[in-house]
């Protein structure tokens, strides 16, 4: 049986994802599938405290995010999904580098609503990209605290209001530190907390 130190193990140095080779992909998945077999929570989406808070991207398969790392110039830093339990909200933020004193953010807005145990309907609502320095960021945290007061930011946003921009997600181990998740596009998600 493979645990959580042993993924953690396999997983370590493949700068999540965009340093896998296929083999070592598929050791990965492996594992994962193991660990969620002795998934400690059956029933996540009601374990408010446990999903609460500011999650690290420790791994993934998702495209969409190792995809920011092939854009001219531009680095993938961490990588966050910050979940607010009690407002049914999800914020992915990922910090992005390159050219020196112009990092930035890549933020994306979502609510959820759960549909079973395990799983959430998730309606993307609103992107904001922008430079680090002009939003005056910090921490995920402190920059969900400037988007849900209201507060002006200096960035570019707009509203995702269209019907292609949901999916859903299902969290298949949860425990006080590790989240795996699969989201509705086959990607896989490993994120760390504390």
């Amino acid at each position: 049986m493979i645990g959580k130190s042993a993924l953690l193990e396999t997983i370590a140095g493949k700068n999540r994802g965009l340093l896998t080779t296929e083999p070592q992909k598929q050791a990965i998945l492996s594992a994962i599938a193991q660990l969620e077999d002795r998934n400690p929570t059956p029933r996540p989406i009601e374990a408010l405290d446990l999903l609460e808070g500011d999650w690290r991207l420790i791994y993934t398969t998702s495209r969409g995010i190792l995809g920011i790392d092939q854009v001219p110039f531009l680095k993938l830093g961490q990588v966050y999904q910050s979940i607010r339990a009690l407002e049914a909200k999800i914020y992915n933020i990922a910090e992005v580098y390159g050219v020196p004193f112009l990092e930035g953010i890549v933020s994306v807005a979502a609510r959820f609503t759960p549909v079973s145990e395990k799983r959430v309907d998730v309606k993307f609502e609103r992107s904001i990209l922008g430079f680090q320095r002009f939003l005056n960021y910090q921490t995920p945290d402190h920059f969900i605290h400037q988007i849900e007061s209201g507060q002006k930011l200096t960035a570019i946003e707009f509203n995702l209001d269209n019907r292609d921009q949901q999916g859903w997600l299902d969290t298949t181990y949860l425990d006080r530190d590790m989240r795996i998740g699969r989201g509705n596009e086959g990607s896989v998600f490993v994120l760390t907390k504390g």
